[in-house]
């Protein structure tokens, strides 16, 4: 079984850290028995965040291991300790990482060293007694969980950040271009697919340092899904410009220079949103005098295409130098294009405060209570302690759940459900049960309105 690697697209299991809870204590000295609550609060659990690293250029770390945590919060104590913080796990990413959410809608796009995102959030920490008390409630029997870190499944997709783009049928020399033209060394022979990863490759030419990347194994045939190249065809969809290497010394039947472009060409259409990219042609191999006489003879129909071409050697370095100004010149006009465009601003658009806070709706024979507060203070509810229980009712009651299934005809005994759907919580609906615990006496850990229950 063959090892890859290099990894351009990986599915990601994350999850932030569990938030730690909160802690129920009373402060006890001698002579001072009962000095107050002084519980502490949990330490929020850590993020999982994505970050550009120009040192990485493959996701084959996470092809091996698709499951990645971050670390817990620590829980709280007494004397108002605090627990510790949950230490936040750092994925580095390589420059042009595009993230998706499971639903393939894209989520961010990485360009950039140092570009991050967190991808999963860490839970909050629960607050101890000591934060729960008030003048009503001096002394809370109780404290609040922490929340589950965020849990998702992303996708990470690779795209090449390149200036300059190499297309072309396999053996043309993009390759061994590449070589000639910068320090890169990628694996180079005479046959089909030895290219299977992008190749990178850095030129400079006059004063302008530009990228060059190739495209592995684009035929006939790619764009549905033949070969290779519709693997790495969005390799070069960050291009400023694309550059035709064309064989001119090829043996193979029903190939020549003029064919072999519009075929690529015809892949480059069907894959779309390559349309107005500047595209260049080096007619290559013609240090072969067969060659050479191919690409004296073609250039004429190509030059009246409106394509600028080039006629090179990869293995003598002929035309190599103005194929390198050729490029400079359209990256250039690339770049000064683009900065003169006005620069993008993304808008966010979170939901009003004075939104709903919650939506209740039957399903099924139950009321189900939906909202990001009434599903959180569900997490942070320590169902085994009644006064906690209690609590609980009468943040719901504050936030006008009771009032409103009253509205919507809800009777005594009904079955209320708040939570998620694998996680949900069922309560009897009860609204003769009043609401406010810290005006009636009671243990701590306990509420009398529970007592019946």
């Amino acid at each position: 079984m063959a090892v890859p690697t290099f990894v351009d697209r990986v599915v990601l299991q994350v999850t932030g850290g569990r938030g730690g809870n909160g802690v129920a204590s009373v402060h006890r000295e001698k002579f001072k028995p009962l000095g107050g609550p002084d519980g502490g609060n949990g330490g929020s659990g850590g993020d999982v965040v994505l970050r550009v690293n120009p040192d990485v250029t493959t996701l084959i770390d996470y092809h091996h291991e698709p499951h990645r945590r971050a670390g817990h919060g620590g829980h709280g104590s007494g004397d108002h300790r605090a627990g510790s913080q949950g230490v936040p796990l750092l994925l580095r990413v390589p420059d042009g990482t595009v993230v998706r959410d499971e639903h393939g809608q894209v989520v961010a796009d990485l360009v950039g060293a140092g570009t991050e995102m967190i991808v999963a959030a860490g839970g909050r920490g629960g607050l101890g007694n000591a934060a729960l008390a008030s003048t009503k409630r001096k002394a809370p029997g109780f404290a609040l969980l922490g929340e589950p870190g965020e849990d998702r499944t992303v996708t990470l997709e690779l795209k090449v950040v390149a200036d300059v783009g190499l297309v072309g049928y396999p053996s043309a020399g993009k390759s061994s271009l590449i070589a000639a033209m910068s320090r890169a060394r990628p694996k180079i022979a005479d046959y089909p697919f030895t290219t299977l990863v992008p190749n990178l490759g850095v030129v400079t030419a006059g004063d302008v340092t530009y990228t060059v990347a190739d495209v592995p194994g684009l035929i006939e045939g790619a764009s549905e899904g033949r070969g290779l190249g519709h693997d790495f065809l969005r390799h070069i969809e960050r291009c400023a410009a694309l550059v035709h290497v064309i064989d001119c010394a090829t043996l193979e039947p029903g190939r020549d220079p003029v064919t072999d472009l519009d075929v690529i060409e015809r892949e480059l259409e069907q894959y779309g949103g390559l349309e107005d990219r500047p595209r260049l042609v080096a007619l290559n191999k013609v240090d072969a005098p067969e060659a050479r006489e191919l690409a004296e003879l073609v250039r004429p129909e190509l030059v009246s295409r409106g394509l600028s071409v080039t006629l090179i050697s990869a293995a003598t370095h002929e035309g190599l130098r103005d194929l390198s100004y050729a490029m400079a010149a359209v990256v250039t006009a690339s770049r000064a294009d683009r900065s003169v465009q006005p620069v993008t601003r993304i808008v966010l658009r979170p939901q009003g405060v004075g939104g709903d806070a919650f939506t209740i709706e039957r399903v099924a024979g139950q009321w189900r209570v939906r909202g990001d507060k009434p599903q959180r203070w569900v997490r942070q509810t320590d169902f085994g302690n009644d006064e906690a229980v209690g609590y609980l009712a009468d943040r719901l009651a504050r936030l006008g759940v009771e009032q409103r299934l009253l509205e919507l005809g809800a009777q005594p005994g009904d079955d209320v459900v708040i939570g998620e759907e694998s996680n949900a919580v069922v309560f009897d609906f009860d609204p003769q049960v009043p609401a406010g615990a810290e005006i009636l006496p009671g243990r701590r850990g306990q509420d009398p309105r529970l007592e019946r229950r």
